[in-house]
């Protein structure tokens, strides 16, 4: 329960003081959910390495990811464009390649050029009850392109916040990545009237270019 309180911010005890929409308020602190799953352990630890790996630095490399960061902006997950000093800029861009296992640039790369994104369409088919879901790419994609999405949601939802990675898209076979392995294997076979939501973003050295949004809904069996 919510209650008027003296302008403040902050945790005092059990209680969060934060500004809502009609004033100051304060509620009881509650404790996170933190399930700790393989992935997020994983990320975490890839978070760890990599600022370790920014102590190790000299001066002279520090101060490169610090011009670097000064000269453009950084597209988030979310498609934002944001500017970062040299150390989260260096943050960032290595704990992308540490999530793919890739190895960490100690000197900033060149920003690369980005193709537009090839991935048009998303298509899901249930034949027989056998569900497929696939995305039609119109040209290769670039170095590496990351498939993300949420947990199937209802047919109602029209925003979709979080995108947990699920892989790379495999590469295209007659303009068709097929990506049902990619889906499953995170949330199982997804039912009818379900709505699929799948985020694609390319990857090079670190950098990606605006994400793009695809959804589309598990249809009934056909014959």
């Amino acid at each position: 329960m919510k209650i008027k309180s003296i302008p403040k911010s902050g945790r005092v005890g059990q209680a969060v003081y934060f500004k809502g929409r009609y004033g100051y308020v304060v509620r009881q602190h509650v404790q996170p959910r933190d399930p700790r799953t393989p992935g997020q352990l994983e990320k975490r630890r890839n978070l760890v390495a990599v600022c370790n790996r920014w102590r190790t630095l000299t001066p002279e490399k520090r101060e490169a990811w610090g011009i670097a960061a000064a000269e453009d902006d950084f597209v988030t997950e979310m498609g934002e464009r944001v500017r970062l000093n040299g150390y989260n800029f260096f943050k960032r861009l290595n704990t992308r390649r540490a999530d793919l296992g890739l190895p960490q640039f100690e000197l900033p790369p060149a920003k690369p050029f980005f193709p537009p994104n090839p991935v048009a369409e998303l298509v899901i088919t249930n034949i027989g009850g056998t569900i497929r879901l696939k995305l039609r790419a119109t040209d290769q994609p670039a170095q590496y392109t990351l498939v993300q999405g949420p947990a199937p949601k209802g047919s109602a939802v029209r925003l979709v916040q979080k995108y947990p990675l699920l892989g790379l898209l495999p590469l295209p076979k007659d303009g068709w990545s097929d990506i049902t392995e990619l889906y499953v294997a995170r949330y199982g076979v997804p039912k009818v009237n379900k709505a699929i939501w799948i985020r694609t973003c390319q990857h090079i050295d670190g950098w990606i270019d605006v994400p793009k949004v695809l959804r589309a809904r598990v249809r009934a069996p056909t014959d």
